[in-house]
């Protein structure tokens, strides 16, 4: 089992920044693929960013890409999502998912077993 815990969301005006962490415990998630999705209210959830397992690989949807970072410290059992020049439609809770082990990215929510509870970013205009 693991058990995610996301931190860092928050409220900011657009164009600003905020970088959400995700802190993994329990069996270590070195080798699972970790990925960032995003639901918004009446939206369904949707993938944000995604990192291998040897944060070799990446992958980002369209909307997010040269805007947010996803990144991870192994060492740490932590992977971080930097997100700038924010817009109000990146307005979601966000959520931290891990994949089952040696597993590569995957852009679908069933894709992930293992999630975290999620936290709010708002982007005012």
């Amino acid at each position: 089992q693991v058990q995610l815990v996301e931190y860092g969301g928050g409220a900011v005006q657009a164009g600003g920044s905020l970088r959400l962490s995700c802190v993994a415990s329990g069996r270590s998630s070195s080798s699972s693929a970790m990925g960032w999705f995003r639901q918004a209210p009446g939206k369904e959830r949707e993938f944000v960013a995604g990192i291998s397992w040897s944060g070799g690989s990446t992958s980002y949807t369209d909307s997010v890409k040269g805007r947010f970072t996803i990144s991870r410290d192994n060492a740490k059992n932590t992977v971080y999502l930097q997100m700038n020049s924010l817009k109000p439609e990146d307005t979601a809770v966000y959520y931290c998912a891990a994949s089952r082990l040696s597993a590569s990215i995957g852009t679908y929510s069933d894709y992930y077993p293992y999630w975290g509870q999620g936290t709010q970013v708002t982007v005012s205009s």
